[in-house]
């Protein structure tokens, strides 16, 4: 709202794309390319520019592959004509003509290249559960220091519900999710999960104690027993090869979430528990994240305030400022 009724001239970084649909009247997209970084304006609103930037890139694609096409119908007369010099003096003129031609083209330069296109490719398994995934039977969540972040609650998860969970800071949302995961956290009241349910847990910190002081790839032989040419595969879906023997610790955000999403997947959990897990992902993460949550056989339960990515789900739960639990029909920011 501040953005939209400022009079002054706004530049702001975001992936928040629910902001930039609402705000932004350009956008300026920076673009890793072949022979540099480039910036390129749309003049636009974020709903158009998917298929506009797809449209530009078609076109950088044809005008690189006809020059490419004109350059090796040269090359090719080039040779044809050197053929024919050597036998006949009077192909000379044209051959060396031929030559001068093929040389300006090549000196004009190729057109620009398409932007070097982003190929993270999230793949979540799953599988089938019992019907009720999660059932909490008077549920009140304590902080660990005596005092009750929620009043007591009933609430049921089936099979394959996606349901966001929302509210403010410091509502209990985050301890709701760790004691889902199996963390010691103090409740009252009755919890159980249902049959065959597997829990994956995407922590919003990346805190991962267990992983301090170890790589990429020390952590996937470790847990999953990949070797070296499995564990590259793997990381290079999510584009985080080259960080294969960094350390946990020194990645950044977006390559912690990004490796974070990779374990789940190895994991082959049947309910995935996701803490703010579109924070640091970039527009071409998030959107593979939610091609992978549409295709996957199992539960979601997300905590977040990205309010595009919550267009994907179907269930709300709300934790209020006033310690209540309760179901909404539709998002509560």
């Amino acid at each position: 709202k501040v953005i939209n009724e400022t009079k002054k001239t706004v530049f702001f970084v975001s992936h928040d794309r629910e902001l930039l649909e609402n705000t932004a009247t350009r956008i300026v997209a920076l673009e890793q390319g072949i022979s540099g970084n480039t910036a390129w304006t749309h003049g636009g609103k974020f709903s158009t520019w998917h298929e506009a930037r797809k449209a530009r890139n078609a076109r950088f694609a044809e005008m690189l592959l006809r020059w490419e096409q004109e350059h090796e119908r040269l090359i090719q007369l080039v040779r044809t004509l050197q053929v024919q010099a050597a036998s006949s003096p009077d192909m000379a003129n044209k051959y060396h003509a031929m030559q001068t031609r093929l040389r300006k083209f090549e000196e004009a330069g190729a057109p620009v290249a398409p932007p070097v296109e982003q190929d993270v490719r999230v793949g979540l398994k799953g599988g089938r559960t019992g019907l009720r995934a999660l059932t909490f039977e008077n549920v009140a969540i304590e902080n660990g220091s005596g005092e009750y972040l929620t009043k007591p609650f009933n609430f049921e998860v089936f099979f394959q519900d996606r349901i966001a969970v929302l509210g403010k800071n410091g509502t209990g949302k985050s301890h709701f999710f760790r004691l889902i995961a199996g963390e010691e956290m103090k409740y009252t009241g009755t919890f159980k999960l249902g049959a065959r349910i597997e829990v994956g847990y995407f922590a919003q910190t990346h805190a991962h104690p267990e992983f301090e002081g170890k790589t990429l790839l020390e952590i996937l032989w470790e847990m999953h027993s990949l070797q070296l040419g499995p564990a590259k595969s793997v990381l290079r879906k999510y584009e985080i090869d080259q960080q294969a023997e960094q350390k946990f610790s020194s990645l950044s955000g977006g390559q912690q979430a990004r490796f974070q999403i990779l374990l789940l997947e190895l994991s082959g959990a049947t309910l995935l528990l996701l803490d703010e897990p579109t924070d640091n992902l970039d527009l071409a993460s998030a959107e593979s994240l939610e091609r992978a949550l549409d295709a996957y056989e199992g539960t979601v339960l997300t905590v977040t305030h990205d309010r595009w990515f919550t267009r994907g789900f179907t269930r709300f739960l709300v934790f209020g400022d006033d310690g209540q639990v309760y179901e909404a029909g539709e998002p509560v920011f």
